[in-house]
């Protein structure tokens, strides 16, 4: 009656959750947040300037002008919009979702200085003058034309400025030579000049009427050549105030909804099919805890989905990436603790004696291998910036919901079952054969197999240390000789990418650029059918030309073309910060480790790290492939993640060399130990790498074009980790190791050991 109270609990705690997903994880989607990259957007890096030199850029200065910023977005209609202030004297500007990217770049970049003039430029008036929300979109009462009207506060000053000018009036005087004109200007900056201006088709001042007579009142017209749009525009430019400060743009990115909605697609859909692979993968390896760990890893998704949400995060495609790595953190905990139960019930444990130790024995393991993430996660959180921070937060939320579900959960759901009957009697149901289960009278060890074979993997070690010295020779010239392809994100310059219904060529794109003065650096064609096209620029592209460009391919195409502008500044910065976060990472985790361990693994460790981190940099240098920010996030996540690796295989020596009586000694018994936990933890490896890639893979095959680098670089670092943790790490540790032996035995005997929840 108990096992069958057991097995009811069991059902109603997956109906219960199965119902409450099915209910509600649609709406809970929809309610996320997306980012600029999966519905387009634009995105801006403000630094800022004070007006004059007597100013100082203070914290409540930015603040002043994130607030008058928000009062532009409004009225823009735009619902999801995120200003920060970042660093001393910087502010970025997120806006999701609008439709007209020039009008938003023009509203955001303009300091909105309203001010009246006469023709030798000594300013009358300016924007104080004029009362707050006074000025509207209204229509000329003579001819019926677009025109913007606004209320001065003072009549007097009016009265006396339009005096002076209609002394000034001479019918007979040619227009440009007319003293009598009123010259309104909007952003006027020291050189600029009226007179150079009236010659021009395009001027920068807004209208300059004639003066004929006094004007003794407080309401003022604004006629131009507007349309009823423009001249809304410039009412809400004014009423919105203007900005205390200057703001120069020094990165900025645009994508069109089209490329948003496509890429959002293209990754759900590589994301169901990565999950949908795993899922049998663990069905199929693990038997019933497999399928366990199915039921988990939904509910761990969908707590992920619904903590982000709660937080209010939002959802980029690196974002969606991390949320798949997670699965991958998530399947490691359960395969580490699946493992260990396995070797408890081939050592002859009852089922319940198997569950037990194994899970109390892998829990170290899994502590371990989490945290070292986590470290860099948190590094990542604080050197990134925009879609990059969003893929941290998105990866540490993951790991710390994964190690809930993976610990607890799955071990919950698994001890409701554990004392059936029927289970007790089927070992095979958990991965384990008959044959291979040790008598309980029988003393002999059971040597480690992996894939039915006995392996000695140490004796190979020279061989492993040739392999590696060629690969960081090949790199060492790759880098000499090719170096890397980096990004506009680490050269500056400019990006954009057009994309249209059918294939492309590259001179349609050469002439279509020429034609609104653009000649590219480079264009690159790419896509099934070429329906895509990057271009390449070695200079930022001025906020006029981007607006004409965005213009051009969207009456040619029908799409808006992402734009990316990278200034000097902006990429030396991004250079600086990846090598700080590298650094801040790797000292972070020779800590950990050394405290959790001792200081030989820890050397050994970040020894790997490099090792991984190289090989995947050499690849991106043989393969020309475009290094970017992104490839950063990757590296990053690469460090963490192959480190689990590492950890779980140095946890296994250090287990082993806890069960002896007595400290190591001898080189040979060091070696059989290192070869022991090696074997012993290879299925682990191999089977968490293999479930990892498969998303990894549905990503870089399925899912859309701008993550393609990013996971070419994890793919890379993932096998890169794998190599070096199994068959380089340990080998490195054991030769250095191994030659202190005599000066300082290994011996890990009073080290305590982390004991495993009670579920």
């Amino acid at each position: 009656m108990k096992n069958r109270g057991r097995i009811v609990a069991f059902f109603v705690i997956v109906i219960a959750f199965a119902v409450t997903i099915g209910s509600t994880v649609t709406g809970i989607a929809k309610d996320i947040n997306l980012g600029l990259d999966l519905q387009g957007g634009f995105e801006v890096l403000y630094e800022v300037e004070p007006v004059d030199e007597s100013q100082d850029v203070t914290r409540d200065l930015l603040e002043s002008t994130v607030q008058t910023l928000n009062d532009r977005v409004n009225r823009l209609g735009i619902s999801e919009a995120t200003i920060d202030i970042e660093g001393e004297d910087r502010i970025r500007v997120q806006l999701a979702g609008i439709e007209n990217q020039s009008e938003a770049r023009e509203m955001l970049a303009t300091s909105a200085r309203l001010s009246f003039r006469d023709v030798n430029d000594n300013e009358l008036l300016d924007g104080s003058d004029v009362k707050e929300g006074s000025a509207k979109q209204d229509f000329d009462p003579n001819n019926n034309s677009p025109i913007v009207t606004l209320q001065l506060k003072d009549a007097s000053k009016f009265g006396e400025i339009t005096t002076d000018l209609a002394e000034k009036f001479d019918p007979l005087a040619p227009y440009p030579d007319r003293e009598d004109l009123l010259v309104i200007w909007m952003d006027y900056q020291e050189g600029d000049s009226f007179a150079e201006e009236v010659q021009k088709e395009d001027p920068k001042f807004v209208s300059a009427p004639g003066v004929e007579e006094p004007l003794m009142t407080t309401n003022v017209q604004i006629s131009g050549n507007f349309t009823v749009e423009s001249a809304q525009y410039l009412a809400d430019i004014i009423n919105s105030g203007s900005l205390p400060v200057h703001m120069n743009e020094i990165f900025s990115t645009s994508v069109g909804a089209q490329f948003g909605e496509q890429a959002l697609n293209q990754t759900v859909f590589a994301a169901f099919v990565g999950i949908g692979f795993i899922f049998i993968f663990m069905i199929v390896v693990y038997r019933f805890p497999g399928a366990i760990s199915v039921v988990n890893l939904s509910i761990y998704i969908f707590l992920v989905l619904v903590v982000f949400k709660l937080m209010n995060g939002v959802l980029t495609l690196p974002g969606i990436a991390a949320l798949i790595l997670g699965v991958g953190m998530a399947v490691d905990a359960n395969v580490i603790t699946f493992e260990r139960i396995k070797e408890e019930l081939r050592e002859g444990k009852s089922l319940f004696a198997a569950f037990k130790a194994g899970t109390s024995n892998s829990l170290r393991a899994i502590v371990d291998a989490n945290i070292t993430t986590l470290l860099a996660a948190s590094v990542l959180f604080i050197f990134g910036t925009s879609s990059v921070k969003g893929f941290a937060t998105m990866l540490i939320l993951s790991i710390v919901i994964s190690f809930i579900t993976a610990v607890y959960g799955t071990r919950l759901l698994l001890q409701l079952w554990i004392r059936v009957k029927f289970l007790k009697e089927r070992p095979t149901w958990f991965g384990v054969k008959k044959e291979d289960i040790k008598d309980i009278s029988d003393d002999t060890e059971i040597e480690p197999k992996f894939l039915n074979r006995e392996f000695n993997i140490v004796q190979y070690r020279k061989k492993f240390f040739v392999v590696t010295s060629i690969l960081v020779i090949l790199g060492t010239l790759s880098f000499i000789v090719l170096k890397l392809n980096p990004g506009i994100d680490f050269t500056s310059g400019s990006r954009v990418e057009i994309m249209a219904d059918t294939s492309l060529t590259t001179e349609e794109i050469e002439e279509g650029l020429t034609e609104i003065g653009l000649e590219p650096r480079s264009v690159v064609l790419s896509g099934e059918n070429n329906e895509l096209a990057v271009v390449r620029y070695d200079v930022e592209i001025e906020d006029e030309k981007i607006n004409e460009l965005n213009r051009y391919f969207n009456e040619k195409y029908g799409h808006d073309p992402n734009v990316s502008v990278v200034s000097p500044i902006v990429g030396q910065e991004l250079v600086k910060n990846a090598l700080y976060a590298l650094g801040i990472a790797s000292i972070g985790m020779i800590i950990y480790v050394a405290l959790r361990f001792e200081f030989f693994f820890a050397i050994t460790t970040i020894i790997a790290l490099l090792h991984d981190v190289f090989i995947t940099l050499a690849v991106f240098s043989i393969t020309r492939i475009e290094f970017d920010v992104t490839i950063v996030a990757a590296i990053l996540t690469i460090i963490g993640y192959s480190i689990n690796a590492t950890i779980v295989t140095f946890d296994r020596i250090r287990e082993n060399i806890q069960r002896r009586k007595k400290a190591v000694k001898s080189f040979k018994e060091l070696s059989s130990i290192v070869n022991k936990s090696i074997v012993q933890t290879m299925t682990r490896t191999v089977n968490t790498t293999i479930t990892t890639l498969i998303a990894v893979l549905a990503f870089l095959f399925l899912g859309a074009e701008p993550i393609t680098g990013f996971a070419i670089a994890l793919a890379v670092g993932l096998m890169a980790g794998t190599y070096s943790s199994l068959f380089l790490a340990t080998q490195i540790w054991l030769v250095w190791r191994g030659k202190m032996l005599k000066d300082k035995p290994v011996d890990f005997r009073k080290k305590k050991r982390v004991e495993g929840p009670q579920v």
